[in-house]
């Protein structure tokens, strides 16, 4: 039997579902499941991210107009991207640019793979009139400390025979010196945010070679090769500006694309998440409501360390309204997801009938949870 509603709308916040549907995707499936359980219920949709991948369509979704952009891709050929943008704001997801998504075939290129083209829809957006930039970063396919950005946006870097440098952390080791040219006539008045969720340093046992390289495809050899880039890199903007970010929390980010943010465009870092939420408008959707609904792929130990439901869940427990979680996979203990915030949890994996439902019926699971959350949650 249906439930009835009490008075109150739903706010439906969930991030992506990795592999298998987007942000806006989830939070469209569970709505229909709510509203089959509950027709009267007033739901509102507000997809979110935590600044890496789905950023872009999170912005998209809660009402920014998206402006594509062909640009370089991670190995320097051309891909289409996008930014988004709303009256002097925009959203530059990095992962759209410069991401492991953008390999072509997706073979990896530890070594020479840049971000040049997070530079160019950098400089794309702020040749449209943006006056606030966030920066989304995560999914990196690069570990080159952020110098392809810059070099887009106006930086020379050059080694001891006044040649510029190739793209790819390997090259930077040979950095002699750097230029920094046009980049302040460029970002002249722009102010440039990074969302991002993670607090490396640049070099070292936790930075951005160390941790992240493995990822990209860097080997051991390639792995020394790229700290000593790094390292070079690091010592020569120290050089050039007076200025040391290298161990500043954040800047081993996107393979030290935060490094070159914070040293080189004066960016500040907030929490994605907290970033994302208000650029979201979710302090307006959630009052009011009577529940907000979020979720991800795997509700995990990662989970509670800033990632996107767990935001969702500290927001909307701010704002005095219940938050339930829907997840792919639910890891977490009911005592560890209760302390998180959660009234209840569902996970796809319980709802399927089949192993390996929850990523090929992803969608019609999701339906499946909403209904069922209406039912227990949305009742009387």
């Amino acid at each position: 039997m249906p439930a009835t509603p009490a008075q109150g709308h739903v706010v439906v916040a969930p991030d992506k579902f990795k592999g298998t549907l987007e942000g806006a995707e989830v939070a469209a499936h569970l709505a229909a499941g709510i509203r089959r359980a509950a027709p009267g219920v007033e739901i509102r949709e507000l997809p979110v991210a935590d600044g890496g991948e789905g950023t872009l369509a999170a912005a998209l979704a809660a009402g920014f107009t998206r402006v594509a952009a062909k640009v370089a891709g991670p190995t320097g050929l051309p891909v289409d991207a996008a930014i988004a943008l709303r009256g002097d704001i925009a959203v530059v997801e990095l992962a759209q640019s410069s991401g492991l998504a953008r390999l072509p075939g997706g073979r990896t290129a530890p070594l020479g793979a840049g971000s040049y083209g997070v530079g160019q829809l950098i400089a794309r957006a702020a040749g449209l009139g943006a006056k606030r930039i966030v920066l989304g970063l995560g999914g990196s396919a690069c570990t080159d400390g952020g110098a392809g950005m810059v070099q887009a946006l106006g930086v020379g870097l050059y080694d001891a025979d006044g040649t510029e440098l190739p793209p790819g952390g390997a090259a930077l080791r040979r950095l002699d010196r750097i230029d920094l040219g046009s980049l302040a006539d460029g970002l002249a008045g722009v102010e440039v945010v990074v969302a991002c969720d993670v607090d490396n340093p640049l070099l070292g046992a936790r930075g951005a070679t160390a941790v992240y390289g493995p990822q990209k495809g860097a080997d051991a050899d390639d792995l020394v090769i790229l700290e000593e880039g790094l390292t070079r890199f690091a010592d020569v903007v120290r050089e050039a500006t007076g200025q040391d970010f290298r161990d500043a929390p954040g800047a081993g980010a996107a393979g030290g694309v935060g490094f070159a943010a914070l040293a080189l465009l004066g960016a500040t870092m907030r929490p994605g998440i907290e970033l994302l939420l208000e650029l979201l408008g979710f302090d307006e959707a959630v009052r009011g409501a009577r529940l907000v609904v979020t979720g991800e792929g795997c509700l995990d130990a990662q989970t509670l360390h800033g990632k996107a439901p767990a935001g969702v869940a500290a927001a909307a427990t701010r704002a005095g309204v219940r938050v339930a979680a829907v997840a792919g996979r639910l890891e977490l203990s009911e005592d560890q997801w209760r302390a998180a915030g959660f009234v209840a949890a569902y996970a796809l994996t319980d709802l399927a009938e089949e192993p390996g439902d929850s990523m090929t019926k992803a969608a019609e699971l999701a339906e499946v949870a909403g209904e069922r959350l209406a039912a227990e949650l949305l009742a009387g």
